[in-house]
């Protein structure tokens, strides 16, 4: 059985420039772990004496499960003014900062927590981000009195209508990096066995949830962005849990229907494209995919990054497209967002990890000089990946 390091795609420039040959300047990959070593150990250093916070720190009256539940409510949700008692209405774009985001938030503060704690341990091998990492996790996974409950049931509820929706699972995209932290560190001699199993066991209960339960069957064929995000959340958590079958399947929905039924053949995605906030969704949707790429081109074996349908639509043929708009957002064809316009872009997912898989030094420096660690809570929302040292460094045996 291959180890947990042969199973990661370590580009062979990258085993080039830690080699003994000399080099005249850093390898692309090089320069984004310095840059990354810098940021994650300042990060690292603020979190440390955080403790976790879970679900079970704060309740919403209004939801229709218990103090272990993950709850939030849409976010584009709104009282009508012709109705102020009634059911909400819907302003798509328009987030209504009254609703309820507490656990979402608790949920992001935890992936940014793990992540820099993760990434920390990677770079350094200090037991001690390991196990900072591992109490979080814990608190989120195990611990019977602070545990999430493994499901999205009332995830995105609206007032008078909903309970919960299956668009809500999209709330979790930010268990993600969190997952892969847990893949990460299940291979540390020094974190307990009993842990990761507990860990694993919650994934695989969620992961279970997402192909069976009603919301997580529509999600699934969802044609936008969230159907991205599923595809990327069951990835993630089938690598994890050596879930193969989940692997083969979100293998075979990116090649035969998330790239053809979503990329016209200029490289824009048209359902995102079509929205109120075309540019935002438009970075979104190439952000999840390109990490959906990553992971699968990790586990299924097969190099995702360099796939291209008959007509050339391509994870490539995407990055072409958006870049433009990334280093010059004025030149956008379409009218601004209708709102955070001005908050993008950031540092893109899609950037780091398509400078890494195609060489690309362009990519990489439009990346390093974007905002990494962004403050606006809309952002937040909508950052799929914070911590590349997850998926770009190999991982220690």
């Amino acid at each position: 059985m291959k180890s947990i390091f042969q199973q990661i795609l370590i580009p062979s420039f990258f085993l080039f420039c830690i080699s003994c040959k000399p080099v005249e300047e850093p390898s692309l990959l090089q320069e984004i772990f310095n840059f990354e070593k810098e940021r994650v150990l300042e990060l690292a250093e603020v979190y440390y004496d955080y403790s976790p916070v879970t679900v079970t720190d704060t309740f919403c009256s209004r939801s229709a499960g218990n103090m272990h539940d993950f709850y939030s409510e849409g976010d584009y949700w709104w009282p009508d003014p012709e109705n102020p008692d009634g059911p909400y209405i819907r302003k798509d774009g328009l987030s209504n900062p009254d609703n309820f985001k507490e656990q979402r938030r608790a949920m992001i503060r935890m992936n940014r927590i793990v992540g820099a704690m993760t990434s920390a341990y990677m770079l350094t091998g200090e037991q001690k981000y390991a196990d900072k990492a591992m109490e979080h996790l814990k608190a989120w996974f195990v611990d019977s009195t602070t545990r999430m409950n493994p499901d999205l049931q009332y995830a995105q509820a609206i007032l008078g209508r909903f309970t919960g929706r299956g668009i809500g699972i999209i709330d979790a995209l930010h268990l993600v990096e969190v997952a892969r932290s847990a893949y990460i560190l299940q291979n540390n001699k020094f974190v307990s066995q009993e842990d990761i199993d507990s860990i694993k066991i919650w994934f695989s209960d969620l992961l279970y949830w997402l192909n069976n339960h009603e919301y997580g069957k529509a999600e699934k064929i969802h044609p936008n962005n969230h159907g991205t995000c599923w595809s990327l959340q069951a990835a993630a958590y089938a690598q994890l849990t050596g879930n193969d079958s989940v692997v083969a399947f979100c293998l075979n929905r990116y090649k035969n229907v998330l790239l053809p039924d979503q990329m016209d053949t200029d490289g824009s995605f048209p359902l995102e494209m079509g929205r109120t906030k075309p540019y935002g969704y438009s970075l979104f949707n190439m952000d999840a995919m390109s990490l959906l790429v990553q992971i699968l081109s990790e586990t299924a074996s097969s190099d995702l990054w360099r796939f291209e349908l008959a007509d050339g639509r391509s994870i490539k043929k995407g990055a072409e497209f958006l870049y433009p708009y990334v280093i010059d957002k004025s030149s956008w064809p379409l009218a601004p967002d209708v709102a955070f316009w001005d908050y993008w872009p950031v540092s893109q997912a899609f950037l780091v990890l398509g400078a890494n898989a195609y060489e690309n030094r362009d990519y990489l420096k439009t990346w390093l000089s974007l905002d990494h660690d962004p403050e606006s809570e809309e952002i937040q929302r909508n950052l799929v990946m914070r911590y590349p040292v997850l998926w770009l460094y190999p991982i220690r045996e």
